[in-house]
């Protein structure tokens, strides 16, 4: 009788687990999403319908587009999508319709690569057989380039690329090397792919220089993510020729602040000042705090060269040794700087506020002022231990209302993410000779406290409307909610720790609960897993018309108004707050959110290169210490190895799973993890280890470590060029290399250099 109601409950599960499937059409879904749907959220049924699901995609009768996410079969055999080519020759396509990833065969590719879109033939998928596409058409192909080293013999020319996303040379005829020699570091485009050839062919596009010489290595980083290397000649001369022009006339059109005490708080080894602080005592007892922010609108017109080259850069990008700006250097940091005792032309934020920080009234206003005096963010911070040095009384002042600021801030639901970045310090030959960290102290946070004032009250002053009565279209900064299935793994592992973290309730709640764990958390053992799965479960921040406030900040309105030197999107809400507060009428909404998407897009890649510069700095870095031993941190865990971070320099490689010999280990996903299938071992994320340096190879930006226990003793390294030595070896060589450059440096008289310092980012 058990078994009967048993089996009638099972079919009763299936049929309705099958009659919400059928009403999805090409929608993906988990199984939270079914349990939800048809009332069975208990933990138990939960299981139940993950494991009918499972079931289901094993026997072909639903599609697993992603681990814990399917779809319908019901689909065509012919689609679109974009081709993903990958230099372990494990190809796809991304298909239009739903994002599914179908595997492509290099057979059947045409050639295709990465990123272009393409018309795929769908096999349908036989029971336990994955549905393989083949390439019927390349529709569109994508405007790309190949970085690499040139070999030239006497009969051919060959680019050896550094690109994932291409395992072969590309063969360029000697007439279209525009005079590159064997070993140069190239850029180069594919011309032809003959569908009965092995390698593509190609021509020159530019030579960056030597392999090896920093400035040909940054600039091929530069060129491997489609940024610009260098500034257009003919920008740079039209920037010359604008003039402060500080008139009479324009003064009388703003307010004027010049007498009011203005200082710039920035980086030691910043040029490009774009935000000063203002602060005066009214007759009333409370403040008069001003942010103050380059008016680089009032030189930078819409559609001039200038504007058109800062829109295709969208943000200056700042790599390991250098900034590359986003507008000639003649504005950032010239015209436009705030330098102390020059007259500048600024777009403000004015408010009133009571000595506890409560904002009693502001202002957006075109202002000119005068920054009295440039401090360093060391500077600031000594004058906020010691109450002394200039204008302590206004710094202190601004400082008590920064910590009122953030601590409301965080009980109204903003997240605490404070982490430690990484400096070097290079010498005159861009080489890395040393490590330091850039920690956020109170003057750095009296600085972000204002500019996130400033900008919330911008995004207010626009998006918050009386009644019914419909935004203008605007320029926001938005932060969607974290991933319900990332923050629910997040709060079951808390718990293992004995953390409690919200996975369900309002954004105020989960936050709190998320910063209190990360607080209650510091100098453990688990720390480093805890920290950095919260910051992996958060969605990344960008720029829409679309306001869903930001999550992180805990702010229903944000934008980016206090960097209009470095980010095109607060030169188009500095262009957008002008026009509407002259009450102008709506821009078109599609033509914003393009440019909004751009500007996403754009940061997101100069991110990208800002981490590979510093990959290859440290990979550089640590190619003078192979042999040696570090202690670490498990940083990440993958099914093809361990990532670790050192504590002493926070440099981070891979520890191959192929060199853990004591046993076979699988990749527990769920847990973060690998386990040893005989003995039972396990390395999991936030392990401490020990490791040493193996093997730095610098063409493939690739650090591996090998890690240093009872089970892996210490044995041998790999130098930069990928030779194999012994331990001693290594460290001769590393003793040798710093004699030499002890040498080099004492004949030539040049100290070091620091590295150049990143701009705040939210």
């Amino acid at each position: 009788m058990g078994r009967t109601t048993s089996k009638a409950a099972t079919k009763h599960l299936k049929d309705k687990v099958l009659e919400f499937i059928t009403r999805q059409d090409n929608a993906t879904f988990n199984y939270r999403q079914v349990s939800q749907d048809i009332g069975l959220t208990a933990p138990m049924q939960q299981r139940a319908i993950a494991l009918l699901l499972a079931e289901l995609a094993f026997d072909g009768d639903i599609i697993e587009v992603a681990p814990g996410k399917y779809k319908q079969t019901v689909r065509g055999n012919v689609t679109t999508g974009t081709f993903v080519r990958r230099s372990n020759g494990k190809n796809s396509v991304i298909t239009d319709e739903d994002g599914e990833m179908i595997f492509v065969a290099e057979r059947n590719s045409m050639h295709a690569l990465n990123g272009d879109k393409v018309r795929v033939n769908i096999a349908a998928a036989r029971r336990g057989v994955e549905p393989e596409a083949q390439v019927m058409e390349i529709i569109e192909k994508k405007d790309q380039v190949f970085i690499g080293t040139l070999s030239i013999d006497r009969r051919i020319a060959m680019l050896s690329t550094d690109s994932k996303f291409l395992a072969n040379d590309i063969f360029i005829p000697r007439e279209k090397l525009k005079g590159g020699k064997d070993g140069d570091k190239a850029v180069v485009k594919i011309t032809s792919w003959p569908d009965d050839a092995k390698n593509p062919r190609g021509e020159v596009v530019d030579i960056l220089g030597k392999k090896g010489e920093n400035n040909a290595e940054i600039h091929a980083i530069l060129a491997e993510y489609g940024l610009p290397y260098r500034y257009p000649e003919a920008v740079e001369k039209a920037a010359a020729k604008i003039t402060a022009g500080i008139t009479p006339e324009e003064i009388a059109r703003r307010v004027d602040m010049r007498d009011v005490t203005t200082f710039t708080i920035d980086p030691k080894d910043a040029k490009d000042f774009d935000d000063a602080l203002s602060i005066r005592k009214l007759p009333n007892g409370n403040f008069e705090v001003g942010v103050h922010i380059a008016d680089v609108t009032h030189y930078v017109h819409p559609d001039t060269i200038i504007d058109r080259e800062a829109q295709k850069r969208a943000t200056s990008v700042y790599l390991v040794d250098r900034v590359v700006p986003m507008l000639p250097e003649h504005l950032s940091n010239g015209i436009c700087s705030l330098r102390p005792d020059e007259e500048k032309l600024t777009f403000s934020c004015i408010f009133e506020m009571t000595p506890d920080a409560q904002v009693v009234n502001s202002r957006i206003a075109r202002t000119v002022t005068r920054s009295n005096r440039r401090f360093t963010y060391e500077e600031a911070q000594d004058v906020i231990e010691t109450g002394h040095g200039d204008y302590s009384a206004e710094i202190l002042q601004l400082d008590k209302m920064a910590k009122i600021l953030r601590k409301q801030r965080y009980e109204n639901g903003s997240v605490d993410f404070d982490r430690m970045e990484v400096r070097f310090d290079i010498d005159e030959t861009g080489h890395p000779t040393g490590v330091y960290f850039k920690e956020s102290k109170d003057a750095n946070k009296l600085i972000e406290e204002f500019m996130l004032l400033a900008n919330k009250t911008v995004a207010q002053a626009i998006g918050k409307t009386p009644g019914k009565k419909k935004a203008k279209a605007f320029v926001y900064r938005v932060h969607d909610m974290p991933d319900p299935g990332k923050l629910e793994d997040l709060a079951k592992l808390s718990r293992t720790f004995g953390y409690k973290i919200k996975s369900a309730g309002s954004s105020k709640e989960v936050n709190r609960s998320i910063n209190r764990m990360l607080c209650d958390v510091k100098g453990k053992g688990e720390e480093n897993l805890l920290s950095t799965l919260a910051i992996r479960s958060m969605a990344k921040a960008v720029y829409t018309t679309h306001n869903i406030g930001h999550y992180g900040l805990g702010f229903d309105f944000y934008t980016h108004f206090t960097s209009p030197i470095r980010r095109y999107p607060d030169m188009m809400v500095h262009r957008l707050l002008e026009k509407y507060l002259a009450g102008g009428r709506s821009v078109n909404l599609d033509r914003l959110e393009e440019q909004c998407k751009h500007s996403s897009d754009m940061e997101q890649l100069a991110a990208n290169a800002e981490r590979s510069s510093i990959k290859y700095k440290q990979v550089e870095y640590m190619g003078d210490h192979l042999g040696e031993v570090y202690d670490g941190v498990i940083s990440g865990v993958t099914e093809w190895g361990l990532y670790v971070e050192l504590d002493d320099n926070k440099c981070e490689g891979l520890v191959p799973v192929r060199d853990l010999a004591d046993d076979y280990y699988d990749f527990d996903e769920k847990n973060y993890c690998l386990v040893g299938r005989r003995k039972g071992s396990r390395y999991r994320l936030g392990d401490n280890v020990k490791v040493q340096v193996a093997r730095a190879n610098l063409d493939r930006k690739q650090l591996d470590f090998a890690l240093v226990d009872e089970r892996h003793p210490a044995k041998t390294g790999e130098d930069a060029m990928g030779k194999t030595v012994t331990v001693a070896q290594a460290l001769s060589q590393k003793s040798s290399k710093k004699r030499s450059d002890k040498t080099a440096k004492s004949s030539s008289g040049k100290g070091a250099k620091s590295s150049k310092g990143g701009k705040r980012r939210r």
